[in-house]
């Protein structure tokens, strides 16, 4: 006689599924019943088999809105974008969407000595923000060695507007937009002759940068920032892809494959001005 396992109960017979069921009709063939411990999947009463999704698909669809996302593509160019406002040294609320310039500059800084980056490019779509921070972004963009191009898609406003220029090569969306307006401060200003004096040097800053960085005039960029009539209570100049090119601010109209063309030629031309790199 089989000895019993410390499990079985007396009177129970063990689990076999090629057993005849007692209960099967004759004639129809035997129906393999399920497994009491573990089951049967498939098998009537038995679990059903579950055809789950590829792993990461519900994460996908529950952050990016898509079940698949393509993979990572090992490139030879890297892109950074500059959305939202541009954080300063305070901090904005958490429903503002910002780009936090204590996290582009090292970014940037490492694109720079990194060896397998040939290429940056730099996608905007920002309504400004800090002044300083603006235009320390803009400085490091202007000062890397590796070559760089500037897109700007929906909106490149206020310190957005030197971003956008300090590439070797600038496009903008027909669409998208260029605000340009006076350096304007917020919350309490001492109204004294040092405070319109530091506004005017911080205007100057601006100013000269995107004049040496673009095409534009000093005295056409003057023109637009000053010009009234076209800013609800305000001064400044509205331009929309086809006039920032006319102006000399941005030097094309295109979107992300110009860019890219005109990025990829610009790293030839660069291999070939210096072969060892």
């Amino acid at each position: 006689m089989k000895p019993r396992s410390s499990g079985d109960t007396p009177g129970q017979v063990p689990f076999n599924p090629n057993f005849p069921n007692p209960m099967q009709p004759p004639g129809i063939p035997n129906i393999p019943q399920p497994n009491p411990e573990t089951g049967n999947p498939g098998a009537p009463g038995g679990p059903k088999r579950v055809m789950g999704q590829a792993k990461g698909t519900l994460e996908n669809i529950k952050e990016m809105g898509t079940p698949t996302i393509p993979d990572t593509v090992k490139s030879n160019i890297h892109c950074v974008t500059i959305v939202g406002q541009i954080e300063g040294h305070i901090m904005l609320p958490a429903q503002n969407k910002t780009t936090k310039y204590e996290h582009i500059i090292p970014q940037l800084v490492g694109i720079e000595q990194d060896d397998s980056v040939e290429g940056v490019l730099l996608v905007l779509n920002t309504v400004g923000g800090d002044v300083e921070a603006g235009l320390a972004i803009a400085e490091v963009v202007a000062t890397m060695t590796k070559p760089t191009v500037t897109l700007v898609l929906g909106g490149g406003h206020s310190i957005g507007v030197p971003i956008a220029v300090s590439g070797r090569h600038s496009f903008i969306a027909p669409t998208a937009s260029m605000t340009i307006h006076p350096i304007r401060l917020n919350g309490l200003v001492i109204g004294v002759p040092q405070t319109y004096d530091y506004l005017d040097k911080m205007q100057d800053r601006v100013i000269r940068f995107v004049t040496e960085h673009s095409k534009v005039t000093e005295e056409k960029f003057r023109e637009l920032m000053f010009k009234t009539g076209e800013l609800a209570r305000d001064i400044g100049t509205v331009v929309i892809g086809k006039d920032a090119v006319e102006s000399g601010l941005i030097d094309e109209v295109g979107g992300i494959g110009q860019a890219m063309c005109k990025l990829k030629q610009l790293i030839e031309e660069q291999k070939e001005r210096c072969p060892l790199q």
